[in-house]
């Protein structure tokens, strides 16, 4: 894979700097070009975004800092000239690329961002946003792509959107999770989450019990708004957060398997490790005998649950279960 152009332009910039000791007095761009063979328009322009990084005191957490190692100059060593226009540039520090480096935020950090936007972006669509999007991109790899058609299974998202804003029914097809075959069903979208599993929707009305159900956008077939206005339960938030309470459970998996756990659980936390396999400690949703029989199938061999004791037979009963249903319902 080669290397990102964030990465690549930033990484010769300690070069740079190092050439500039060579010239107490400055050097005018187009010699510095020549000594180091970047073209003088894109090293002015890496010069210029160090120089004029300068975020905000909270922004320090985030490693973002521009300590003052360089100085632009006009042709007769004038220091009062734009340094968008400048010809000569000058190192005011005896070490300049000691404070480089940590002090930036790197490539992986800056992946992180890009990803949460365009989270957001999917969430809320919004020409600033698009627009920053865009810049990220072309930094992290150098062009801006136009943007892909929103993928298939977030189709859903918008129509929801706008029902729960609207406290309007819809009507969803829907392919079951943890049962089989399709529903149609009318649902009342109290909340949209976005999860590492993608995103899902806590909707009434609330069974019998006082429940809500959860489902996955990507398994909502088909979705129509309908004419119907749904009011809010008064104790919404605390059926909210019993939908999203999770019951911890301990399992040994192959370090090979350990995505399983990230696909399936809410939290997961490393209790011990070894050459072998390692111990984790999982935060599950409902309905948590299926979760962790999907869990262990797709975990394979040498994955077991630790406690409770009573769930280290959830993947071979769900396994029985899907033979089952499969030896009934041959494919065509």
């Amino acid at each position: 894979m080669s290397t990102p152009r964030y990465a690549a332009r930033f990484a010769r910039l300690p070069a740079v700097l190092e050439l500039l000791l060579a010239h107490p007095d400055g050097v005018s761009l187009a010699v510095l070009a020549e000594e180091t063979g970047i073209p003088a328009a894109e090293l002015s322009e890496d010069l210029l975004a160090f120089y004029t990084a300068d975020p905000l005191e909270n922004d320090r957490m985030l490693g973002l800092w521009r300590p003052p190692v360089i100085e632009f100059l006009g042709p007769d060593g004038d220091s009062d000239v734009d340094p968008g226009e400048a010809e000569v540039v000058r190192a005011v520090s005896d070490r300049p690329t000691e404070e480089l480096g940590v002090e930036y935020v790197d490539a992986s950090e800056l992946a992180l961002v890009h990803t949460a936007a365009v989270a957001l972006l999917e969430a809320e669509d919004d020409a600033d946003l698009s627009a920053a999007v865009d810049v990220l991109t072309e930094t992290l790899v150098g062009e801006v792509a136009s943007h892909p058609q929103r993928p298939a299974w977030n189709e859903p998202l918008r129509p929801l959107q706008e029902a729960q804003r609207h406290r309007r029914a819809v009507r969803i097809v829907y392919s079951r999770t943890w049962q089989h075959g399709v529903s149609t069903r009318t649902i009342h979208p109290y909340r949209l989450v976005q999860t590492r599993r993608g995103w899902e929707v806590d909707a009434g009305p609330p069974d019998s019990a006082g429940r809500l159900r959860t489902f996955l956008l990507s398994g909502i077939r088909e979705v129509e708004s309908l004419e119907q206005d749904f009011a809010l339960p008064a104790d919404l938030p605390a059926m909210l957060d019993a939908q999203r309470a999770t019951t911890t459970v301990r399992v040994v998996l192959p370090h090979g398997s350990r995505w399983a756990a990230d696909m399936y659980a809410e939290t997961v936390t490393v209790v011990r490790a070894d050459e072998d396999d390692v111990e984790l400690a999982l935060e599950l949703l409902p309905p948590l005998a299926d979760r962790v029989g999907m869990l262990l199938l797709a975990a394979g061999a040498g994955a077991f649950v630790l406690d409770p004791p009573d769930l280290d037979h959830a993947g071979a009963v769900l396994a029985e279960e899907l033979l089952l249903h499969h030896s009934l319902h041959p494919h065509p």
